[in-house]
């Protein structure tokens, strides 16, 4: 009988601001999380994330490498980020030249099992559970369906 190569989760090389909350099981590695900011359980933020303080992650998210989350953000459970877009008609295989950039404004809330393309999000936005974000959100507003379309404006 063969046995498989194990890995483990684990925090590595992370710079964290101060009063950071992680809740175990978690991958974090090679990333950067602001201050006064909670991370859930079965978490995976990759390197080269940057994210901001005051924010909330909950459980079962990704956040992918090139992903930059301001600040006073909230990230549902299981919202997924991508950054690969098959632009060659499969997945890039490691050529993360062909990988995509997300930028998230400061206050932006996400609901669960919403997925994010990579586009730019400004402040001020909401965007319902489960919608599917595939081009920059330029105007602050509520956003929800698939694709992502705005509902309407934010009160107050």
């Amino acid at each position: 009988m063969n046995e498989p190569i194990q890995k483990y989760s684990a925090i590595k090389n992370v710079e964290f601001g101060r009063d950071v909350t992680v809740v175990q099981p978690v991958n974090i590695y090679g990333c950067r999380i602001g201050d006064n900011t909670f991370v859930g359980p079965f978490v995976e933020i990759q390197k080269d994330v940057v994210i901001g303080s005051n924010c909330k992650i909950q459980s079962h998210s990704f956040i992918c490498e090139l992903v930059n989350i301001g600040n006073h953000c909230f990230i549902g459970h299981g919202v997924m980020f991508i950054n690969d877009l098959f632009s060659t008609g499969g997945p890039a295989q490691g050529n993360k030249s062909l990988w995509k950039e997300t930028h998230i404004g400061d206050n932006v809330s996400i609901g669960s099992n919403a997925t994010i393309l990579p586009v730019r999000i400004c402040s001020n936005v909401v965007i319902g559970a489960g919608a599917v974000v595939t081009k920059n959100i330029e105007e602050a507003g509520i956003y929800v369906g698939n694709p992502a379309k705005k509902l309407g404006e934010l009160n107050g």
